[in-house]
């Protein structure tokens, strides 16, 4: 569909996403391109656009769109399209543009469940024990890499953390999440010293942290970007000799399974994790089944 031609309803649901959801930049960006691949799809010549079009969609032409993405896109990407699209057509519903949701009959295709990686309890450790060196940036880094095992937060949290989030003195992080969701998580011994290391070398620097202002900043004194994280688990994933693939998610994924191994409540990992729903917590139990089953094909006599 023309990027210049004025969509009303594509408009409302993009404000909707951003000022009622508090979408990240990031989910706005995808629901609005699945919007608009839907879209050219079922435009046609120079037939309507913007509302006069999504009056036409029906639940053949969303099948129809499914299905011209199947040999270049895989299942999950697809399914997540439909997700997009599913979402707008609910707010036109909601908000009393169209009767019917004409995504809502269709299926989303199976996937192969997959479980999410994790570092075992060792590994965490060599690679927070090879962080070192003296100065400021090798103190953040400890301190971030420290956070990021202690919170179980995901990047994006990380990086959006203020001064006045972080209290030492009460052990506690405040973490807006999803939604804007506000939570409290605990901190670690180590990561709570690893804070205060990092922030007395930040005063010394002359870079004293401030309370609406950023606590994780890059050589040249703004905020950390999420790719810069990634920059830096790295880099010191390669000074630790750990060669398989891992992201800072990973180190999310391994706070939850070792909270989990450790005999913690689901519904306390669900909240220390910031999901909306136990469900999907509930991988986390599957790990844990792997890796009993891998323990008892090891152990057992008859297995």
């Amino acid at each position: 569909m023309p990027q210049d031609r004025p969509d009303p309803w594509l408009d409302a649901f993009v404000r909707h996403l951003e000022v009622e959801r508090g979408a990240s930049r990031h989910t706005v960006r995808g629901y609005r391109n699945d919007v608009v691949a839907l879209g050219r799809f079922a435009r046609s010549g120079d037939g309507p656009t913007g509302p006069d079009l999504w009056r036409r969609v029906d639940p053949g032409t969303v099948r129809a769109f499914l299905g011209s993405l199947h040999r270049d896109h895989a299942r999950t990407s697809i399914g997540r399209t439909l997700s997009g699209v599913r979402a707008f057509f609910r707010f036109l519903v909601r908000d009393g543009y169209l009767e019917r949701n004409p995504a809502d009959g269709v299926p989303a295709p199976k996937t192969p469940r997959t479980l999410p990686g994790f570092l075992s309890v060792d590994e965490v450790v060599h690679l927070l024990d090879t962080v070192g060196g003296d100065g400021l940036l090798p103190a953040r880094d400890r301190a971030l890499l420290e956070l990021l095992y202690a919170t179980g937060v995901r990047v994006g949290e990380l990086v959006g953390l203020n001064g006045r989030d972080v209290r030492l003195a009460a052990g506690t992080l405040r973490v807006r999440g999803k939604g804007r969701k506000e939570r409290e998580v605990p901190l670690t011994g180590p990561s709570t010293r690893a804070l205060e290391r990092y922030f007395e070398l930040r005063a010394g620097a002359g870079r004293p942290v401030e309370p609406q202002g950023p606590v994780f900043l890059n050589a040249r004194g703004s905020r950390l970007t999420d790719r810069s994280v990634r920059r830096v688990l790295d880099r010191w994933l390669r000074a630790a000799a750990i060669a398989r693939g891992v992201s800072p998610h990973t180190l999310r994924h391994s706070f939850a399974t070792h909270l989990l191994a450790g005999g913690a409540d689901l519904r306390a990992i669900q909240e220390l994790l910031g999901h909306r729903s136990l469900s999907t917590t509930q991988k986390y139990t599957h790990v844990g089944i792997e890796r009993l089953m891998a323990v008892y094909d090891r152990a057992h006599p008859r297995a």
